[in-house]
């Protein structure tokens, strides 16, 4: 029976992208192809599940709760994602929705209900873009790198997203060039990590 490498699994808030707010169970997958340099997420530690103990767990940490957001997330999930845990991950919370963020260097497995390509292509050479279409573009603005139109993926709504150095002065900077940047290109909107203030994982 296949097995996932599975980082953590958490129930929470989404704080970034077009679902900001809502009520989110987080599965990360451990591993990625790629090394951005900002990246906050340790990749390595990780415990082997099947899709039905990812479920199990995914039920016990919501309750079994209709209607919430799935989050795939890693890593790269991408690398390990396939139809038969978004299946059953579907059957096993109804009404469910899930979501998976990528940096589209991969396929996305069938089923997957809302894409977020956030590509790191500006970051790491090695980080071609394979998917050209998904709900929502994810761009993260480190202050140095301008950012492309991307105007060859097709998606619903484009956002641009603040990213964080650690460093204050830096940050700020950063987000009054990510305003500036906005002002002049009405068709992204600025995504902000509400997880943070809120202060919750």
């Amino acid at each position: 029976m296949k097995k996932y490498r599975v980082n953590e699994i958490f129930y929470s808030i989404q704080g970034e992208g077009h679902n900001t707010g809502r009520a989110a169970l987080f599965v990360r997958m451990s591993g990625c192809n790629l090394k951005c340099p900002f990246c906050d997420t340790d990749h390595h530690p990780s415990v082997d599940m099947t899709a039905n103990e990812i479920c199990e767990e995914a039920v016990r940490q919501t309750g079994g709760t209709e209607g919430i957001l799935v989050v795939l997330t890693g890593g790269e999930p991408t690398l390990q994602v396939d139809e038969p845990l978004v299946e059953a991950l579907h059957s096993a919370i109804p009404h469910c929705e899930i979501a998976i963020e990528t940096n589209g260097t991969h396929p996305v497995a069938k089923g997957i209900d809302w894409i977020t390509l956030s590509p790191k292509n500006l970051f790491v050479s090695s980080a071609d873009i394979i998917l050209l279409k998904a709900d929502e573009l994810k761009v993260v603005f480190d202050g140095i790198h301008p950012i492309p139109s991307y105007d060859k993926i097709d998606c619903h709504c484009r956002y641009v997203q603040p990213c964080d150095t650690g460093d204050d002065t830096r940050n700020a900077d950063i987000i009054n060039q990510t305003i500036d940047f906005v002002k002049h290109n009405p068709q992204w909107t600025i995504s902000l990590q509400t997880h943070k203030f809120l202060q919750v994982k």
